[in-house]
C-alpha cells in the first residue's frame, strides 16, 4: 500500500479498537447538527398557508390549531406542540412557503 502525501488519514476508535480511514470531501464540508429547537415551527414540506388561526401574543395550549398548511392538495393542520404564548408569525395567508421554512415562533 502507497502512502499519498495529499490524503489526510483520520483515525477513529470503535469498540477499543483503533482504525485509520479517510474521509470524502463531501463529509468534511457537511454542516455541524443542529438539534431541533420546539419553540420554532417550521414548514415540513413546501405548501401553501391556507389558514392561520393565531397572531403574536396570543396564547395557546397543546393541540390549539395554529394554521393550516395546504401541500398536494392536502390540508394539514399545524398544531401547537406545548402550552404557550405566540412570538411571531412569519406568514399569512396565501403565502407560499419552501421546506423547512419558519412559520411560526413560541417565546
Amino acid at each position: 500500500m502507497e502512502s499519498d502525501q495529499s490524503v489526510k488519514y483520520h483515525s477513529i476508535i470503535l469498540d477499543d479498537v483503533k482504525y485509520r480511514t479517510t474521509f470524502n470531501k463531501k463529509y468534511e464540508q457537511r454542516k455541524p447538527y443542529d438539534p431541533p429547537n420546539p419553540k420554532l415551527i417550521k414548514a415540513f414540506i413546501p405548501g401553501t398557508i391556507r389558514k392561520v388561526y393565531v397572531k403574536k401574543g396570543n396564547k395557546v395550549k397543546h393541540n390549539d390549531k395554529l394554521l393550516i398548511l395546504e401541500a398536494m392538495k392536502m390540508k394539514n393542520v399545524i398544531l401547537a406542540p406545548f402550552d404557550g404564548k405566540i412570538k411571531s408569525v412569519h406568514v399569512k395567508e396565501g403565502s407560499v412557503v419552501s421546506n423547512k421554512e419558519l412559520l411560526i415562533e413560541f417565546e
